[in-house]
């Protein structure tokens, strides 16, 4: 969930809102099913998922996220198309999983940061190769921390 447990050192706001009473009475229902402390929570958890698709709609951010494939080992050449694109887009693609499933099957998870237009692009071109049976990309407004800084060394 976002944020994490409420931590004393970071402020909140209090809104009002009003809402519809089936609306407000949805509201409650997956509260309890998800077993959110308050509803709250729960707003701040849905507002926090629509701010994130907005950031990747506007496509300039910087975010990290995940895409999952699921795809077919049998189809020619799949596997080597998967990697040539990843090697394409080096600077996003930080690493990727791959677990061989049942049925001549293949789940691979790959890890990306940059630009949200980019990593768009990067999901699209991987979910869309003949062979791939599912696939889907998420994203989370935050960075991975660099591991080795770049430091320009004077030649």
């Amino acid at each position: 969930m976002y944020g994490g447990p409420r931590q004393p050192h970071r402020p909140v706001s209090r809104i009002s809102m009003s809402l519809p009473f089936v609306l407000l009475r949805e509201l409650d229902r997956m509260v309890t099913e998800r077993g959110c402390i308050s509803r709250s929570q729960a707003i701040s958890d849905m507002l926090h998922q629509f701010l994130i698709e907005h950031k990747r709609e506007r496509g300039d951010d910087i975010m990290v996220g995940t895409v999952t494939l699921v795809y077919d080992n049998g189809v020619a050449g799949l596997q080597r198309q998967l990697a040539d694109l990843q090697s394409r887009y080096i600077d996003e693609v930080i690493s990727s999983l791959h677990v061989h499933l049942m049925h001549e099957q293949t789940m691979e998870v790959i890890l990306l940061q940059g630009p949200a237009r980019i990593l768009q692009e990067v999901a699209d071109q991987l979910i869309s190769r003949r062979g791939v049976i599912s696939g889907k990309m998420h994203l989370v407004a935050a960075l991975i921390p660099q591991v080795h800084p770049f430091v320009k060394a004077a030649r």
